[in-house]
């Protein structure tokens, strides 16, 4: 399909917004149909369905699915899957033979800046594409598809930046064991793998942070870091209208202080987190009006523990949950059913998760098919939908890095924003239709290994359209499917994946 010019992209784009607008009031008392509320929870709970899907979930019923999904551990992963992440040298290794093998202790100092700049670049070229590579396998093959949509959102929630140094050698190592394990866990779990992980104490610099005047404040090390103090506060738990102020931050820095990375502890195969004493501010402390016994390492953890339980903290998590699964403006009354949840349960993510998916508001028809999928959602939704495999994973990364989203490219600690006014722009949707267009010619590089010859037009396997309507079902309304098909036979996959309807979840 060729690509479209940019007023057919602005002419769609004013289809699209047409259509969010009708949909959000149209029918608004109507219930869900079964198959409605298939479609719902696997673009909700999952990255919308594969061939398949939508039947086996009316099958086992909907209230199965979710309790089902709720409980990854209890569906085993296909073989095949399995066998591919186990492929992957990199995603086997510790934080600390990443950091050896291909950091600073890897580089010669003897050799030359020719040689010295190659060593820094075998992380981009070798680690990099590998942590991409099981992202997008598991987003789009694995069963566990609520695992894989809390993964992300927990990672986009404590967001680390690949590009930032050594956060390179750990971000693969820092959403499989920081973050997936405790995806659906308790947030406090979360939290504290999050502090511990050397890809945040390295991104936020607390790995830096010296209590003032400390015996081991000198050199790099020298001085109070602030950084993740801030954004512990700020991002990760309370928010930003939590309560604290800047005295808390300075107080919780100071807790903090001594959280670092060990060098030497990783050179000798040991784990990079480490206390370090000689660092640590010792002096009396308060955080959010409570006085902290000194103690040391202790007094981080109590910090965690005080972050983890107070009401602003449940009130931004639920919020944040209500926007990703509900609404771009959720229902007030619903956060505060979540918040009162998260609280109840001391952050049981799952079980503010299953109080969310019984609420009404989740199955109301004003929020069924109204959010505006983000450059992720949408290419891992075509992805699945149109039954191709992620064999190259180069031309995905490079697709959702031209659409403003690359993995782990988000520089700010704040991460992607979810809504769809980030999001809907004419030249994003140009893209996304132009994406749709290279997935509906059956060449498309991202099912063929890397370096593997194009396929022939005769060889060439594009997606059937109408196995992609029976695959999406109510998703593409009666209408669209009676415009798309009218139009030319080559034409009808492009335009499902293209259309305003599939652009919605």
């Amino acid at each position: 399909m060729r690509p479209l010019r940019h007023s057919q992209a602005l002419l769609m784009l004013a289809c699209l917004s047409c259509s969010l607008a009708h949909a959000a009031s149209a029918g608004a008392d109507t219930a869900l149909s079964p198959q409605e509320r298939a479609l719902h929870v696997l673009n909700r709970l999952a990255y919308g369905p594969r061939p398949g899907d939508l039947e086996q979930v009316e099958r086992m019923g909907v209230p199965a699915y979710i309790a089902q999904q709720l409980h990854p551990e209890r569906i085993a992963l296909p073989d095949d899957l399995q066998a591919r992440l186990d492929a992957l040298p990199g995603l086997q290794m510790s934080a600390s033979q990443l950091f050896v093998t291909y950091g600073p202790p890897s580089f010669d100092r003897n050799a030359s800046k020719e040689e010295q700049q190659a060593a820094r670049q075998r992380a981009p070229r070798e680690l990099t594409p590998q942590f991409h590579m099981a992202r997008l396998l598991q987003a789009t093959e694995s069963p566990r598809q609520l695992e894989e949509v809390m993964t992300e959102f927990w990672a986009n929630h404590f967001n680390v930046f690949e590009g930032k140094d050594w956060v390179r050698y750990w971000v693969g190592d820092y959403e499989k064991n920081a973050i997936r394990p405790y995806a659906l866990g308790h947030f406090r779990d979360l939290l504290g793998a999050v502090a511990h992980h050397p890809a945040m104490l390295y991104y936020l610099d607390n790995w830096l942070s010296s209590g003032a005047g400390t015996p081991g404040a000198k050199g790099r090390f020298k001085g109070l870091n602030e950084n993740y103090a801030r954004e512990l506060m700020e991002l990760h738990t309370l928010g930003v209208e939590g309560g604290y102020q800047q005295a808390d931050v300075i107080s919780l820095a100071r807790i903090l202080s001594g959280w670092t990375i060990d060098v030497n502890a990783m050179k000798a195969g040991a784990a990079p987190f480490s206390f370090a004493a000689q660092r640590h501010d010792s002096g009396p402390k308060v955080l959010l009006g409570k006085p902290l016994a000194a103690s040391g390492y202790q007094e981080g953890e109590a910090a965690l523990d005080i972050l983890a339980s107070q009401p602003a903290t449940a009130r931004f998590i639920a919020t944040q949950l209500a926007q990703y699964f509900v609404s771009d403006q959720p229902d007030p009354a619903l956060v505060r059913q979540l918040s009162q949840t998260f609280l109840a349960t001391r952050g049981d993510i799952r079980a503010v998760l299953q109080k969310l998916f019984d609420s009404p508001q989740f199955w109301a028809r004003s929020n069924y098919q109204t959010q505006f999928k983000t450059p992720y959602q949408f290419v891992v939704s075509a992805l699945r939908a149109s039954d191709i495999p992620v064999r190259n994973g180069k031309p995905v990364s490079g697709a959702l890095a031209q659409f403003g989203m690359p993995l782990y490219g988000w520089l700010t600690p704040e991460g992607y924003k979810y809504s769809q006014a980030a999001w809907l722009n004419p030249d994003a949707l140009l893209r996304r239709i132009n994406f749709a267009g290279s997935l509906a010619g059956g060449k498309s590089p991202i099912a063929r290994v890397e370096g593997a010859p194009q396929p022939s037009d005769s060889e060439a396997r594009p997606p059937d359209p109408q196995q992609l309507l029976r695959t999406l079902g109510p998703a593409i309304t009666p209408q669209a499917a009676a415009r798309i098909d009218a139009a030319p036979a080559n034409q009808r996959t492009a335009l499902i994946l293209g259309s305003p309807d599939f652009m919605k979840r």
